[in-house]
């Protein structure tokens, strides 16, 4: 129980981290390069794959075999791209804050699956 737990703690801080970065540079127009910035993420995210995938082996779960699972790591592939092209490689501003509204939706498709487990909960 304890890796589904930290799991949704490193979910909830990677969300967390994501929502400021991109308002402060999106909406507040400022940078941040304190090298903590930079790193934290990186660290944050490595323990949440790792927590993810702790959970497959504990639980035994293959992904092709548990459709909210491989819905989850599908969304997961378009929020990271979602989140590039919003604090990275958005060509204006308009499309960069287009990206990162896009980016969080995902995410929250993401947890809406993992609490209701069906991959398809708003049909």
């Amino acid at each position: 129980m304890w890796l589904k737990h930290a799991h949704m703690l490193f979910a909830v801080v990677s969300i967390l981290g994501f929502s400021f970065r991109g308002f402060w540079k999106l909406f507040l127009n400022r940078s941040l390069d304190h090298k903590l910035w930079k790193i934290l993420p990186h660290v944050n995210d490595t323990l949440l794959l790792t927590a993810a995938i702790g959970l497959l082996v504990v639980y035994q779960w293959n992904p092709l075999d548990v459709p909210w699972v491989l819905a989850k790591l599908i969304a997961l592939v378009v929020y990271i791209g979602f989140g590039m092209m919003a604090l990275k490689f958005g060509k204006s501003l308009f499309q960069q804050r287009l990206y990162f509204v896009a980016a969080l939706i995902t995410f929250g498709y993401i947890a809406t699956t993992a609490i209701t487990k069906q991959p398809f909960w708003f049909m």
